[in-house]
């Protein structure tokens, strides 16, 4: 079975940083072709936030560029979301996610909430 874990969320205040972390297990990271961080905030759609496509391109939403960076450990099999300068509108549930050859897999989410 695949199973993503999120962890690292947290409150945070505006300009503080965290760091997001991924544990995938049952599929190895480095066969995947795409993988990704999403977050889903309160009366918004839920919208891709840093992905990784074939292995070696970046793509991120505009709101988060020169802030997020999105990284991964093949031996670890984990899958990072550096967050700097955070903003109130970073508040989000944030959802690890892989794309498999049938299904796409995602984590349980964790929240990350910025406020003073």
């Amino acid at each position: 079975q695949v199973q993503l874990v999120e962890s690292g969320g947290g409150l945070v205040q505006p300009g503080g940083s965290l760091r997001l972390s991924c544990e995938v297990s049952g599929r190895s990271i480095f066969q995947i072709n795409h993988m990704g961080w999403y977050r889903q905030a309160p009366g918004k759609q839920r919208e891709m936030v840093a992905s990784i496509i074939s292995g070696v391109r970046e793509t991120y939403a505009d709101s988060v560029k020169g802030r997020f960076t999105i990284s991964k450990d093949n031996v670890k099999n984990q899958l990072f979301l550096q967050m700097n300068s955070l903003k109130p509108e970073d508040t989000a549930v944030y959802f690890c996610m892989i794309r498999g050859i049938v299904d796409d897999y995602w984590g349980q989410g964790t929240q990350v909430t910025v406020f003073s």
